[in-house]
């Protein structure tokens, strides 16, 4: 095989973790960046997008959703509630526990925030498998599931 298929093991800046960490910090600086156009940085989407499926999840759980840690996003809960996007409110059974939702101004940032998402996979997906666009997701996951 060629050494641009596989890249020699002394070349740290040609190998695959290599190439893959590049690709998602791409990725995150491009979101980063558009989402900033609408108010909203990448963690905060990734909070909005994980109420969306199932209000009230708790902030470790929404944590390990956005790969940010539990203190973080105590800081993004904040940030999200002070600009009217979500609402705590005390948790019916245990007082001391707060649940998260979206408000109504959380959602409509939240479909903006899905147009702008969905764009950026479109151009990734587009520059790897334009005629297949599902076999760089299931590559990526048999990567991740190679290296559990």
């Amino acid at each position: 095989m060629s050494s641009l298929i596989e890249p020699p093991i002394d070349d740290t800046y040609r190998s695959l973790g290599y190439a893959l960490k590049r690709a998602q910090q791409a990725l995150r600086g491009h979101l980063d960046e558009e989402l900033r156009n609408i108010g909203l940085t990448t963690p905060q989407c990734s909070v909005l997008a994980g109420l969306e499926l199932s209000d009230g999840m708790s902030n470790a759980e929404l944590a390990r959703r956005a790969f940010v840690t539990p203190q973080t996003m105590q800081a993004i809960i904040v940030t999200l509630e002070r600009d009217g996007l979500v609402k705590r409110t005390a948790h019916p059974v245990h007082g001391r526990v707060l649940t998260t939702e979206l408000t109504q101004q959380g959602r409509s940032a939240l479909l903006a925030a899905h147009e702008i998402v969905a764009n950026a996979e479109s151009r990734a997906r587009d520059a790897v498998a334009p005629d297949d666009p599902g076999i760089i997701y299931a590559a990526l996951l048999r990567i991740a599931e190679a290296m559990r």
